[in-house]
């Protein structure tokens, strides 16, 4: 496991100010989504229409690792192969366990954590082909992690409303003071 030591940080960029609770809130979020989501509950879609959990949370990991590998972290996805792009919910594919996600949700985000407190403005100005063609959007490392933040904050709502849909408890702003990530 990653090891963070919190004195040692010390936020280089003044852009990511507002960043680092949002990234800290998810990573605790994450958590209490998948929180007493059985493997069963895990691959019911609604209708037959929607994402499935995994899908949903696969993709959500796969964000994080993304944004540490345009930031430099050479750890990669093992699942990459299932939810690279956002690729679409494959019903013959075989995805792995919840609590696989987890873990490796907790393998990369202190990693990334890291990262993100030690870059300088000046590398989040750098040009990054974000690929989307918007024009109001100046695509550079900056522009990325927002990008990744919006994606995290649109998956945690999928989440959320698919614990409801599947008849769970809705999720918890419980916080721990041991998660420094």
């Amino acid at each position: 496991m990653f090891d963070i030591k919190e004195k040692e940080l010390v936020l280089q960029s003044k852009s990511l100010q507002i960043v680092i609770p949002q990234y800290r809130s998810h990573t605790q979020l994450f958590d209490n989504m998948v929180h007493n989501i059985t493997g069963f509950d895990a691959l019911m879609r609604i209708n037959n229409s929607t994402n499935h959990f995994i899908w949903i949370t696969g993709n959500l990991v796969n964000a994080r690792y993304w944004l540490a590998n345009i930031l430099g972290v050479e750890d990669k996805d093992p699942n990459e192969a299932l939810f690279k792009d956002a690729k679409a919910l494959d019903t013959s594919a075989t995805y792995p366990e919840l609590e696989d996600l987890r873990k490796q949700w907790h393998r990369i985000s202190p990693q990334l954590y890291d990262k993100l407190y030690r870059i300088t403005d000046e590398d989040l100005a750098q040009p990054y082909n974000l690929g989307m063609g918007i024009d109001f959007v100046e695509e550079n490392i900056l522009n990325a992690v927002g990008m990744a933040m919006d994606r995290e904050s649109y998956l945690l709502g999928q989440l959320g409303l698919m614990r409801r849909a599947l008849g769970y408890e809705g999720v918890k702003y419980d916080f721990s003071d041991e998660i420094k990530y």
